[in-house]
């Protein structure tokens, strides 16, 4: 048997069976040069999804039905890439109240357009006319009185009470969107034979998986899509981060550039007419402004909060990256669209329970940002004193500059903070890895820490050490976060994207945060609305549960020549320039 994409040839002299596949209407969007069919229809006609249909299926169970229709119209697939969404106000209607008649735009079809407006036009009714989105972009309308504009599919079945329209794409997806349609014939729903014969993979795992869950991922990687469609170039990328920076970014448009400093990158997205990916903490001098100029947009990348098994300054490409367009999510001077979400999103009882087993998986794993190997330290015994973890910062990274209040702004400082806060405390410092591996500046004189910590422990994973405290005391580190997540009390004494929301003492409150939030409602927004996961091994989107996966598995995390030359690199450093921290 040969299997055939619907749009290929079998090979000459070919005598055997062939069947033949289809997306059909959940095809995948393009990812970076990627098209990967998460659901797929086979059958030996050369057509599959038409053949399936006429053979028609028995109906679903009400309530997987249901389920499954949701997953459709929250998925929002079908249509070409790129074609505004922007709802039923667009059209001036509300959701759900139109008659919609659809235009093929095409002349051939004109006679069986005007039937079909006449059968729409009954009594006082007045249909909303609109051009088919499948039909050519150059295609011109057939029908009196049509809006020209092209739309999504979406923005039309979301406004519309019932669709009058021909056999076709259009009306198969309004269909499976659970609309009347009227024109297409048949009374059948296309959802109970299309769920019967859908085959779906799970791309990461290489696994089957059900339809939902198939419907859910392509969701995903669509919305990405569309996020990325109109970034053109980026500025600030290291040289080790553009392959998987172009991943992460790609569509189904040109594959974006990269330019060398700000002007370069404004000029080529003033071209294109798009926007630039700037790496919030290698920004040019003067991007802003030039880009503001220029009305070009800014999209903030930084690292995620679940990033990799090793350190980005050892030249180990993330996982995982925040994508902001109002500013990086680490400037407290305004809020970010992560604040914006910490302040308004809705978290759904299943969302919820999402992160709570997320919460739960992080834990039992271990998991923090970098997952660094190591010996767990095992701290001394303490009884009647608290214990507090200090964890230590790049003193010249942008959280801290932007984020430390007048009075701590340093590791020096917050020892000496936390230490007049608590003199009876046991306190345990934890110097940055960065620092420790001669990459990064923010070491604190060895006689000094002592002076100040019971303990101080060096070249250590994070995470049992924060099973060992009650408190942990920090500027703006990520290690504050991932206390919270673990049960433990968190001191502010800067103004990091955690503070503020209730969980956290703060030291230099921000006042514009109102908002109480539930420790799983600050992880469903922060590491599953908020980020976006890139598989190391496949670089398609990923869930952060499956990065959890991925992280139990050395080899997707090797790095390379240049992650290799960077840890010699380190060493060398910090043997001979040991105050480099």
């Amino acid at each position: 048997m040969l299997l055939l994409p619907v749009d290929a040839a079998a090979p000459p002299g070919w005598g055997g069976g062939i069947l033949y596949l289809d997306p059909g209407p959940f095809a995948p969007p393009a990812l970076g040069g990627q098209e990967v069919p998460t659901i797929l229809f086979a059958d030996a006609a050369p057509d599959p999804v038409r053949s399936i249909l006429t053979r028609g299926a028995p109906r679903l169970a009400a309530d997987y039905r249901q389920r499954l229709r949701a997953a459709v119209r929250a998925a929002r697939l079908g249509g070409p890439a790129g074609l505004p969404d922007p709802g039923p106000a667009a059209l001036g209607l509300g959701p759900g109240e139109a008659i919609l008649v659809v235009d093929p735009c095409d002349p051939a079809l004109a006679g069986a357009a005007a039937a079909l407006l006449d059968e729409a036009s009954v009594g006082d009714t007045r249909p909303c006319i609109v051009r088919d989105p499948f039909a050519p972009a150059r295609a011109s309308t057939t029908l009196h009185g049509a809006r020209p504009e092209r739309l999504s599919p979406w923005t039309l079945i979301d406004a519309a009470a019932a669709v009058h329209a021909a056999p076709g794409a259009m009306a198969r997806l309004a269909a499976l969107a659970g609309c009347r349609v009227i024109g297409a014939g048949g009374d059948a729903d296309p959802l109970d034979a299309l769920a019967a014969a859908a085959r779906c993979v799970d791309p990461i795992g290489r696994s089957p998986i059900g339809l939902e869950e198939a419907l859910e991922t392509l969701g995903t990687w669509r919305r990405q899509h569309a996020q990325n469609r109109d970034i053109a170039v980026c500025v600030g990328m290291s040289f080790w981060k553009r392959r998987r920076i172009g991943a992460a970014l790609g569509s189904a448009g040109a594959p974006v550039s990269f330019a060398r400093g700000g002007r370069d990158a404004v000029a080529t997205a003033s071209r294109r007419g798009g926007a630039i990916a700037v790496w919030a903490s290698r920004a040019p001098r003067g991007l802003v402004a030039q880009a503001a100029q220029a009305r070009v947009p800014l999209v903030w990348i930084e690292d995620g909060f679940i990033r990799s098994a090793g350190l980005g300054a050892g030249f180990l490409p993330g996982a995982s990256l925040t994508c902001d367009r109002r500013r990086p999510y680490y400037d407290p001077s305004g809020p970010s669209d992560l604040e914006r979400l910490l302040a308004t999103a809705e978290v759904p009882s299943a969302l919820r329970k999402r992160a709570e087993a997320l919460r739960a998986a992080l834990r039992a794993g271990g998991v923090t940002k970098y997952n660094l190997p190591g010996a767990a330290p095992v701290l001394p015994s303490t009884p009647g004193r608290r214990r507090i973890l200090v964890p230590g910062q790049v003193e010249d990274d942008l959280s801290v500059r932007l984020g430390a209040s007048a009075e701590v702004r340093g590791n020096l400082d917050l020892l000496r903070a936390v230490r007049a806060a608590a003199p009876d405390a046991f306190i345990a410092f934890k110097p940055h890895p960065d620092v420790e591996a001669g990459y990064r500046r923010g070491a604190v004189p060895e006689a000094e820490a002592r002076a100040l910590a019971d303990v101080v422990v060096a070249r250590a994973p994070i995470a049992p050490l924060l099973d060992q405290v009650e408190e942990v005391h920090t500027i703006t580190s990520l290690t504050g976060f991932e206390a919270l997540l673990r049960g433990r009390a968190v001191t502010c004494w800067g103004r990091p994207f955690y503070a503020g929301w209730g969980l956290t003492e703060d030291r230099a409150p921000i006042p514009r945060r109102r908002r109480r939030l539930s420790v799983d409602e600050l992880l469903a927004i922060a590491l599953i609305l908020y980020p976006r996961y890139l598989d190391p091994v496949t670089e398609l989107p990923c869930t952060p549960e499956q990065l959890i996966e991925r992280l139990r598995e050395p080899r997707a995390w090797s790095g390379g020549f240049a992650a290799r030359l960077r840890r010699w690199q380190g060493r060398v450093m910090a043997r001979l320039l040991p105050g480099r921290g």
